[in-house]
């Protein structure tokens, strides 16, 4: 089986570029039946806080609230 490998760097100072890689990893890669993983470094390292969840919102593209409940549900692993 396939396998993408997301690197997040961007933090909730520019969410809607914060929430891409959790975007396709969840709504592209998973949804094609394709194994994903994101690897959260530098300012994106935050995003896994609550507060970050909860509250950032990009233009066009769900919630992160949203994102990382499926991200839960389809089991793709989110590193630090």
């Amino acid at each position: 089986m396939a396998s993408l490998l997301y690197i997040a760097s961007h933090g909730p100072d520019d969410p809607t570029k914060a929430c891409i890689p959790f975007h396709l990893a969840v709504n592209g890669a998973a949804e094609a039946g394709i194994e994903a993983t994101i690897n959260l470094m530098g300012d994106a390292a935050v995003l896994i806080q609550d507060r970050y969840i909860e509250t950032l919102t990009p233009l066009g593209l769900p919630p992160l609230r949203e994102l990382m409940a499926k991200i839960r549900e389809k089991g793709i692993s989110v590193y630090i």
